[in-house]
């Protein structure tokens, strides 16, 4: 069935939570007497019924390359290329995706690479949510890895950002409001984000956020633990992090304080000449507010950059509460940004659903050629990706589930339309480095597995000292 999960009618429905002591009897003699498990015979009062695919899954179907069209290119980077593409055939005939093709060769040179790869894919497919981008299928073939991603033709919030220099607060109110939705939902999941930028938020074709790129994630992070992962993007690391001091959900409202004071003021609170100095003004520089700000933003920025933890609004274990209730969004009907019911400030422009404008031309303008698959990856190094297909919620599957560092940004009007992309695990391996103190690989310059490509504003500094688990994006 797909290549998603191994049929096993017989465990799972006399497991299931629902089913009486009778009804488990029953179905267990249903189960016996049909040839191997093929057909259910019944007496006089059971309809014989033979159980396939199209019976118990009839939406599940094989999904591989030859299903869908390449349109577009929307970016590339080391580990393979993001398309628009249009599936021609099967469910969901004619709409509109972006595929992220990834090399499989690349991605095992390096074992935290693969290690995020899986947990990307694990983590999209586990987490449901407006605000969080839609992964609607996953396969593979010898040489790649496919994910099939909703299409946000609205491009990047940070595009709009540069265009616009700094939004105004009512504007900035809509997008935190639900970019913190998101993150709140992340945690409730045990999901801590840990890469929150304006790069990774993106639009869809309404103008509402959808948050990206979850390759620096740390999954299982219930309340008061602790993980070590030196990680992010600098200019929005939390001082913990930066401390190697163990850190928590709470980095995650650190990082939406800088995101709002970039959005009001033109760029993150602390940037430095180089990596250290930035370092520096995190852990001890002023934190410097423009007076055109209202007293609510200022109030909301300062509580949300607390560097002692337990003093910042939203560690506590109300998590996301506090900040919803600050007077910075005393507008804001948290129900209707929830529903979506909030106009968005900027409506992209969009001819039609193939529209995409709102990506760079470098990209858009190459042909899209997906290059012949034809590594061949040993039968061990293949089984690392076993279990990496998937086909987005069934009937079938809802059973198989368990109960429920960097140089500082150039100007805007400068930097506005370098070369990126979005989507997705297509990281050119020299922006990042990727290390956990938990299993901490002695390498120098081993690239990071986020969602993210080549950018002109992300360049390579001095050698880092590795002596310590690192995992830094460059700015």
């Amino acid at each position: 069935m797909a290549g998603v999960f191994p049929l096993e009618i017989n465990d799972r429905l006399l497991q299931h939570p629902e089913a009486s002591d009778g009804e488990c009897e029953e179905l267990e003699e249903q189960c016996h007497s049909g040839s191997s498990g093929s057909q259910v015979e019944g007496n006089g009062d059971v309809e014989e019924l033979s159980l396939s695919d199209a019976v118990v899954n009839p939406n599940q179907e094989k999904v591989s390359p030859q299903h869908f069209q390449l349109l577009k290119v929307l970016g590339k980077g080391g580990y393979g290329k993001v398309f628009q593409v249009k599936k021609i055939s099967g469910t969901d005939s004619g709409k509109i995706f972006a595929m992220k093709v990834l090399k499989k060769a690349v991605i095992i040179r390096n074992q935290k690479d693969t290690a995020h790869t899986k947990a990307e894919r694990n983590i999209l497919e586990a987490v449901k949510n407006p605000f969080i981008v839609d992964l609607h299928y996953a396969f593979q073939t010898g040489g790649k890895l496919y994910l099939i991603l909703e299409y946000l033709p609205g491009g990047e919030l940070f595009v709009h950002l540069e265009r616009e220099g700094i939004f105004m607060e009512d504007t900035a109110a809509f997008y935190l409001s639900e970019i913190l939705l998101a993150i709140e939902h992340l945690h409730t999941e045990g999901i801590i984000y840990r890469d929150l930028k304006p790069e990774n938020i993106m639009l869809n074709a309404k103008g509402h956020v959808v948050l990206t790129d979850f390759g620096l994630c740390k999954e299982s992070i219930e309340e008061g633990s602790m993980t070590h992962t030196f990680c992010g993007t600098i200019e929005y690391m939390a001082p913990e992090i930066l401390l190697r001091s163990g850190h928590g959900k709470a980095v995650d409202w650190w990082s939406l304080g800088a995101l709002m004071y970039d959005m009001l003021t033109g760029g993150p609170p602390f940037t430095g000449e180089n990596r250290k100095k930035t370092i520096d003004k995190i852990l001890k520089g002023k934190l410097n507010l423009p007076p055109y700000l209202t007293t609510e933003a200022r109030d909301l920025i300062r509580k949300l950059l607390k560097r002692h933890v337990n003093s910042r609004l939203g560690s506590s274990p109300e998590d996301a509460a506090p900040i919803k209730r600050h007077l910075f969004f005393r507008h804001v009907n948290w129900q209707d940004v929830t529903a979506r019911k909030v106009e968005p400030p900027i409506k992209p422009t969009l001819a039609n659903e193939e529209d995409v404008s709102q990506f760079d031309s470098k990209f858009t303008k190459q042909t899209p050629v997906d290059s012949p698959d034809d590594t061949m990856l040993s039968e061990s190094a293949n089984k690392i990706f076993k279990g990496f297909t998937y086909v987005a919620p069934s009937v079938l599957e809802s059973m198989q589930e368990p109960p429920t560092a960097s140089r500082a940004r150039s100007p805007r009007k400068i930097a506005a339309m370098s070369p990126r992309s979005p989507f997705g695990p297509v990281r050119t391996p020299s922006t990042q480095f990727a290390f956990d103190d938990e299993e901490f690989l002695s390498r120098p310059n081993q690239p990071n597995f986020g969602m993210d490509f080549s950018s002109g504003r992300r360049q390579q500094e001095e050698p880092m000292d590795t002596s310590e688990p690192v995992a830094i994006e460059q700015r």
